[in-house]
């Protein structure tokens, strides 16, 4: 079976939360489960997120099925992929890990870069513990009906 590393349901809070209009689409969630804070970078064009629609999320280090590492190369065989299961997927590396204190509880931010796209998640340690520096990730969004 696939190995994710986060899955978790967001609700979209905000689009363009700092007030910019960004070219294809900035969205801020929060999750469910978890209780994280994301901002995302979407091509609203090929997938568009509305004000409080939820989603799935998770955050793979690899499209394989059964958790086989991946050259990060679209895969045009027909095989059978984690990709399957989500709508919308992007590939990335994490180019900065950050402890932040400012709440009061510790909380670490990650940020991800997918090609110009980038991720900012904010979170417990304990959640995003698998995670480290350098490490090249899929992003899958589903929605949620």
């Amino acid at each position: 079976m696939a190995n994710l590393l986060l899955e978790d349901i967001f609700r979209v809070t905000d689009i363009d939360p700092d007030g910019k209009k960004f070219d294809k689409g900035k969205i801020e969630a929060h999750s469910e489960q978890f209780d994280m804070h994301l901002l995302l970078d979407v091509n609203c064009d090929v997938y568009p997120l509305h004000r409080d629609e939820k989603f799935t999320m998770a955050l793979a280090p690899t499209l394989s099925l059964d958790g086989t590492p991946d050259e990060g190369v679209l895969d045009q065989s027909g095989k059978r992929s984690l990709a399957d299961r989500y709508d919308y997927v992007m590939y990335g590396k994490l180019y900065k890990y950050s402890d932040d204190h400012s709440t009061g509880a510790l909380k670490v931010d990650i940020y991800v870069s997918f090609g110009g796209l980038l991720m900012k998640l904010k979170g417990d340690p304990q959640h995003l513990n698998e995670l480290q520096m350098d490490q090249r990730l899929y992003v899958l969004l589903r929605k949620v009906k």
